[in-house]
Protein backbone atom coordinates (compact mmCIF):
# COMPACT_ATOMS: atom_id res chain seq x y z
CA UNK A 1 0.00 0.00 0.00
CA UNK A 2 2.84 2.49 0.82
CA UNK A 3 4.43 1.72 -2.41
CA UNK A 4 1.16 2.29 -4.07
CA UNK A 5 0.74 5.63 -2.48
CA UNK A 6 4.29 6.69 -2.85
CA UNK A 7 3.72 6.06 -6.84
CA UNK A 8 0.63 7.97 -6.81
CA UNK A 9 2.06 10.98 -5.67
CA UNK A 10 4.75 10.95 -7.80
CA UNK A 11 1.86 10.87 -10.85
CA UNK A 12 0.11 13.75 -9.45
CA UNK A 13 3.58 15.64 -8.92
CA UNK A 14 4.70 14.63 -12.78
CA UNK A 15 0.82 15.37 -14.15
CA UNK A 16 0.73 18.61 -11.95
CA UNK A 17 4.13 19.98 -12.96
CA UNK A 18 3.17 19.50 -16.42
CA UNK A 19 -0.12 20.92 -16.14
CA UNK A 20 1.49 24.50 -14.94
CA UNK A 21 4.07 24.31 -17.63
CA UNK A 22 1.67 24.95 -20.06
CA UNK A 23 1.26 28.23 -21.64
CA UNK A 24 -2.36 29.62 -21.38
CA UNK A 25 -4.65 32.66 -22.63
CA UNK A 26 -5.81 33.21 -19.08
CA UNK A 27 -2.86 32.83 -17.40
CA UNK A 28 -2.68 36.50 -15.42
CA UNK A 29 -6.57 36.37 -15.13
CA UNK A 30 -6.10 36.03 -11.54
CA UNK A 31 -3.00 37.29 -10.68
CA UNK A 32 -2.54 40.47 -12.62
CA UNK A 33 -6.37 41.34 -14.07
CA UNK A 34 -5.45 44.83 -15.51
CA UNK A 35 -1.90 43.12 -17.16
CA UNK A 36 -3.40 42.83 -20.88
CA UNK A 37 -5.43 46.04 -20.86
CA UNK A 38 -1.76 47.82 -19.36
CA UNK A 39 -0.15 46.94 -22.19
CA UNK A 40 -2.50 47.42 -24.82
CA UNK A 41 -3.04 50.81 -23.62
CA UNK A 42 0.67 51.42 -23.60
CA UNK A 43 1.55 50.03 -27.21
CA UNK A 44 -1.62 51.96 -28.93
CA UNK A 45 0.24 55.20 -27.45
CA UNK A 46 3.28 54.47 -28.90
CA UNK A 47 1.97 53.65 -32.32
CA UNK A 48 -0.22 56.50 -32.38
CA UNK A 49 3.18 58.95 -31.30
CA UNK A 50 5.00 57.07 -34.66
CA UNK A 51 3.30 54.52 -36.40
CA UNK A 52 6.75 52.62 -37.23
CA UNK A 53 7.08 51.55 -33.35
CA UNK A 54 4.13 48.90 -34.01
CA UNK A 55 6.60 47.48 -36.38
CA UNK A 56 9.18 47.73 -34.10
CA UNK A 57 7.81 46.07 -31.59
CA UNK A 58 6.40 43.03 -33.86
CA UNK A 59 10.10 42.73 -35.37
CA UNK A 60 11.44 42.27 -30.90
CA UNK A 61 9.05 39.51 -30.55
CA UNK A 62 10.04 37.67 -34.25
CA UNK A 63 14.00 38.14 -33.81
CA UNK A 64 13.42 37.10 -29.95
CA UNK A 65 11.68 33.53 -30.91
CA UNK A 66 13.83 33.02 -33.06
CA UNK A 67 17.09 32.53 -31.12
CA UNK A 68 16.55 30.19 -28.37
CA UNK A 69 12.74 30.50 -28.21
CA UNK A 70 10.58 33.32 -26.83
CA UNK A 71 12.19 34.28 -23.88
CA UNK A 72 12.54 38.04 -23.79
CA UNK A 73 16.33 37.11 -24.31
CA UNK A 74 16.31 39.78 -27.06
CA UNK A 75 15.69 42.51 -24.33
CA UNK A 76 18.89 41.67 -22.58
CA UNK A 77 22.11 44.01 -22.47
CA UNK A 78 25.41 43.53 -22.36
CA UNK A 79 27.71 42.88 -19.12
CA UNK A 80 30.53 41.03 -18.39
CA UNK A 81 28.78 37.65 -19.19
CA UNK A 82 26.57 38.33 -21.37
CA UNK A 83 26.81 39.17 -25.46
CA UNK A 84 23.54 41.14 -25.92
CA UNK A 85 21.55 39.77 -29.21
CA UNK A 86 21.28 43.10 -29.92
CA UNK A 87 24.54 43.43 -31.41
CA UNK A 88 23.58 40.20 -33.98
CA UNK A 89 24.30 41.12 -37.57
CA UNK A 90 20.08 41.18 -37.31
CA UNK A 91 19.69 44.03 -34.62
CA UNK A 92 22.45 45.77 -34.60
CA UNK A 93 21.40 49.54 -35.62
CA UNK A 94 17.86 47.69 -36.58
CA UNK A 95 15.86 46.70 -33.79
CA UNK A 96 14.28 49.65 -31.95
CA UNK A 97 11.73 49.99 -29.62
CA UNK A 98 13.15 48.82 -26.27
CA UNK A 99 12.76 52.35 -24.52
CA UNK A 100 8.81 51.27 -25.58
CA UNK A 101 9.00 48.04 -24.05
CA UNK A 102 10.15 49.52 -20.75
CA UNK A 103 7.69 52.05 -20.30
CA UNK A 104 5.30 49.03 -20.63
CA UNK A 105 7.06 47.02 -18.28
CA UNK A 106 7.19 49.69 -15.68
CA UNK A 107 2.95 50.40 -16.63
CA UNK A 108 2.22 46.71 -16.12
CA UNK A 109 4.22 46.21 -12.88
CA UNK A 110 2.67 49.07 -11.28
CA UNK A 111 -1.25 47.90 -12.39
CA UNK A 112 -0.10 44.36 -10.89
CA UNK A 113 1.77 45.95 -7.68
CA UNK A 114 4.71 43.84 -8.19
CA UNK A 115 6.23 42.29 -10.87
CA UNK A 116 4.13 39.39 -12.30
CA UNK A 117 4.27 39.71 -15.64
CA UNK A 118 7.36 38.37 -17.86
CA UNK A 119 9.56 40.68 -20.43
CA UNK A 120 8.67 37.77 -22.51
CA UNK A 121 5.46 37.65 -22.62
CA UNK A 122 5.18 41.70 -22.63
CA UNK A 123 6.90 41.30 -25.81
CA UNK A 124 4.33 38.57 -27.27
CA UNK A 125 1.06 40.71 -25.92
CA UNK A 126 2.54 44.00 -27.71
CA UNK A 127 3.64 42.32 -30.59
CA UNK A 128 -0.43 40.92 -31.20
CA UNK A 129 -1.48 44.71 -29.77
CA UNK A 130 1.03 46.23 -32.57
CA UNK A 131 -0.53 44.23 -35.74
CA UNK A 132 -4.48 45.09 -34.32
CA UNK A 133 -3.28 48.70 -33.47
CA UNK A 134 -2.27 48.65 -37.38
CA UNK A 135 -5.35 47.31 -39.09
CA UNK A 136 -4.34 43.67 -38.58
CA UNK A 137 -6.04 40.61 -37.20
CA UNK A 138 -6.35 39.65 -33.49
CA UNK A 139 -5.76 36.51 -31.46
CA UNK A 140 -5.22 34.78 -27.97
CA UNK A 141 -2.08 34.83 -27.10
CA UNK A 142 -0.95 32.12 -25.03
CA UNK A 143 0.71 32.96 -21.40
CA UNK A 144 3.23 31.90 -18.69
CA UNK A 145 6.45 32.33 -20.28
CA UNK A 146 9.42 33.29 -18.16
CA UNK A 147 12.29 35.43 -19.25
CA UNK A 148 16.31 34.06 -20.08
CA UNK A 149 18.97 34.63 -17.76
CA UNK A 150 21.34 35.20 -20.54
CA UNK A 151 21.37 35.99 -23.83
CA UNK A 152 23.64 35.02 -27.03
CA UNK A 153 24.92 37.49 -30.05
CA UNK A 154 26.28 34.10 -31.66
CA UNK A 155 23.25 32.46 -31.56
CA UNK A 156 21.23 35.33 -32.78
CA UNK A 157 23.41 35.15 -35.64
CA UNK A 158 23.34 31.47 -35.98
CA UNK A 159 19.82 31.41 -36.35
CA UNK A 160 18.32 34.30 -37.73
CA UNK A 161 16.84 34.17 -41.13
CA UNK A 162 19.03 36.45 -43.34
CA UNK A 163 17.97 38.84 -45.85
CA UNK A 164 20.18 36.81 -48.42
CA UNK A 165 18.50 33.54 -48.03
CA UNK A 166 17.13 31.52 -50.95
CA UNK A 167 14.07 29.78 -50.37
CA UNK A 168 15.72 26.30 -49.57
CA UNK A 169 17.36 27.79 -46.74
CA UNK A 170 14.63 30.02 -45.35
CA UNK A 171 12.67 26.61 -45.18
CA UNK A 172 15.39 24.82 -43.54
CA UNK A 173 16.17 27.71 -41.05
CA UNK A 174 11.89 27.86 -40.12
CA UNK A 175 11.35 23.83 -40.24
CA UNK A 176 14.87 24.25 -37.47
CA UNK A 177 12.44 26.12 -35.36
CA UNK A 178 9.55 24.05 -35.45
CA UNK A 179 7.91 25.99 -38.51
CA UNK A 180 7.05 24.95 -41.69
CA UNK A 181 6.26 26.32 -45.45
CA UNK A 182 3.48 27.55 -45.09
CA UNK A 183 4.25 29.43 -41.40
CA UNK A 184 7.37 31.04 -43.30
CA UNK A 185 5.08 32.38 -45.86
CA UNK A 186 2.95 33.59 -43.19
CA UNK A 187 4.81 35.17 -40.77
CA UNK A 188 7.24 36.35 -43.62
CA UNK A 189 4.01 38.77 -43.68
CA UNK A 190 4.82 40.63 -40.45
CA UNK A 191 6.79 42.56 -43.87
CA UNK A 192 3.84 44.43 -44.10
CA UNK A 193 5.29 46.72 -41.44
CA UNK A 194 7.90 48.52 -41.08
CA UNK A 195 11.16 49.21 -42.62
CA UNK A 196 14.46 48.08 -44.17
CA UNK A 197 17.93 49.30 -44.00
CA UNK A 198 20.14 49.92 -47.61
CA UNK A 199 22.39 47.19 -46.21
CA UNK A 200 20.04 44.65 -46.15
CA UNK A 201 18.78 44.99 -49.52
CA UNK A 202 21.64 46.41 -51.81
CA UNK A 203 22.75 43.41 -52.96
CA UNK A 204 19.12 42.53 -54.08
CA UNK A 205 18.69 45.87 -56.59
CA UNK A 206 21.82 45.63 -58.20
CA UNK A 207 22.96 41.97 -58.44
CA UNK A 208 19.13 40.17 -58.66
CA UNK A 209 17.65 39.67 -62.05
CA UNK A 210 14.27 38.74 -60.28
CA UNK A 211 12.96 42.53 -59.63
CA UNK A 212 11.09 44.96 -61.54
CA UNK A 213 13.61 47.53 -63.14
CA UNK A 214 11.32 50.47 -62.33
CA UNK A 215 11.48 49.44 -58.48
CA UNK A 216 14.73 48.74 -58.79
CA UNK A 217 15.63 52.17 -60.40
CA UNK A 218 13.79 53.84 -57.54
CA UNK A 219 15.97 52.35 -54.52
CA UNK A 220 18.60 53.01 -56.01
CA UNK A 221 18.34 56.49 -54.92
CA UNK A 222 17.97 55.71 -51.68
CA UNK A 223 20.51 52.91 -51.54
CA UNK A 224 23.75 54.02 -53.69
CA UNK A 225 26.37 51.15 -54.38
CA UNK A 226 28.94 52.65 -51.33
CA UNK A 227 28.11 54.35 -48.21
CA UNK A 228 24.10 55.21 -46.98
CA UNK A 229 23.75 51.40 -45.20
CA UNK A 230 21.44 52.90 -42.58
CA UNK A 231 18.96 54.95 -45.59
CA UNK A 232 15.61 53.01 -45.16
CA UNK A 233 13.46 51.55 -47.25
CA UNK A 234 9.42 50.32 -46.72
CA UNK A 235 9.25 46.97 -46.88
CA UNK A 236 6.05 47.45 -48.89
CA UNK A 237 3.83 49.86 -50.55
CA UNK A 238 1.74 50.59 -47.30
CA UNK A 239 4.30 50.28 -44.13
CA UNK A 240 2.11 51.98 -41.53
CA UNK A 241 -0.77 49.90 -42.09
CA UNK A 242 -0.99 45.74 -41.70
CA UNK A 243 -2.31 44.15 -44.99
CA UNK A 244 -2.44 41.79 -48.04
CA UNK A 245 -0.04 44.80 -50.36
CA UNK A 246 3.17 42.53 -48.98
CA UNK A 247 1.96 39.38 -51.03
CA UNK A 248 0.81 41.68 -54.07
CA UNK A 249 4.06 43.21 -54.69
CA UNK A 250 6.02 40.20 -54.20
CA UNK A 251 3.67 38.77 -57.22
CA UNK A 252 4.57 42.50 -59.36
CA UNK A 253 8.19 41.34 -58.56
CA UNK A 254 8.91 44.10 -56.32
CA UNK A 255 9.74 42.27 -52.65
CA UNK A 256 12.45 44.73 -50.97
CA UNK A 257 14.58 41.84 -49.75
CA UNK A 258 15.74 39.02 -51.65
CA UNK A 259 14.51 36.54 -49.00
CA UNK A 260 11.02 38.43 -49.94
CA UNK A 261 11.08 37.78 -53.36
CA UNK A 262 12.61 34.28 -53.11
CA UNK A 263 8.90 33.15 -51.52
CA UNK A 264 7.39 34.23 -55.00
CA UNK A 265 10.13 33.24 -57.73
CA UNK A 266 8.78 30.09 -59.64
CA UNK A 267 9.39 27.94 -56.31
CA UNK A 268 7.05 25.71 -53.94
CA UNK A 269 6.13 29.19 -52.12
CA UNK A 270 4.53 30.55 -55.30
CA UNK A 271 1.18 29.36 -55.01
CA UNK A 272 0.61 30.75 -51.22
CA UNK A 273 1.12 33.51 -52.20
CA UNK A 274 -0.37 34.35 -55.24
CA UNK A 275 -3.66 33.35 -52.66
CA UNK A 276 -2.50 35.96 -50.13
CA UNK A 277 -2.30 38.40 -52.71
CA UNK A 278 -6.24 38.57 -53.19
CA UNK A 279 -7.87 37.51 -49.94
CA UNK A 280 -6.88 39.29 -46.97
CA UNK A 281 -9.46 36.85 -44.65
CA UNK A 282 -7.37 33.89 -45.21
CA UNK A 283 -3.72 35.56 -44.82
CA UNK A 284 -5.32 37.10 -41.20
CA UNK A 285 -6.58 33.53 -40.04
CA UNK A 286 -3.72 31.89 -41.31
CA UNK A 287 -1.24 34.64 -39.56
CA UNK A 288 -2.75 34.80 -36.31
CA UNK A 289 -2.63 31.29 -36.08
CA UNK A 290 1.01 30.97 -36.91
CA UNK A 291 1.82 33.94 -34.55
CA UNK A 292 0.47 31.30 -31.93
CA UNK A 293 2.51 28.86 -32.94
CA UNK A 294 5.83 30.39 -33.03
CA UNK A 295 5.01 31.89 -29.35
CA UNK A 296 5.46 28.28 -28.32
CA UNK A 297 8.99 27.98 -29.52
CA UNK A 298 10.69 26.85 -26.42
CA UNK A 299 8.77 28.98 -23.43
CA UNK A 300 10.46 29.10 -20.28
CA UNK A 301 7.96 27.87 -17.91
CA UNK A 302 7.03 26.63 -14.29
CA UNK A 303 10.47 27.58 -12.77
CA UNK A 304 12.65 27.75 -15.69
CA UNK A 305 14.26 31.30 -15.93
CA UNK A 306 12.67 34.63 -13.92
CA UNK A 307 10.58 37.38 -13.70
CA UNK A 308 12.66 40.31 -14.22
CA UNK A 309 12.66 43.48 -12.36
CA UNK A 310 14.31 45.13 -15.26
CA UNK A 311 13.98 44.04 -19.08
CA UNK A 312 17.18 45.16 -19.96
CA UNK A 313 19.51 42.80 -16.90
CA UNK A 314 19.05 39.88 -14.50
CA UNK A 315 17.68 39.94 -11.17
CA UNK A 316 20.21 40.20 -8.87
Amino acid sequence: MALRGYFFVLVFVALASSAFSELSSHYYDYSCPKALSTIKTAVEAAVQKERRMGASLTRLHFHDCFVNGCDGSILLDSTSSIDSEKNSNANFQSARGFEVVDEIKQAVDEACGKPVVSCADILAVAARDSVVALGGPSWKVKLGRRASTTASRAAADANMPAPFFSLSQLITNFRNHGLDEKDLVVLAGGHSIGYARCATFRAHIYNDSNIDPDFAKDLKYICPTAGADSNLSPLDSTAAQFDKNYYSNLVQKKGLLHSDQELFNGGSTDELVREYSYDSEDFYEDFAKSMIKMGNIQPLTGNQGEIRVNCRKVNQ
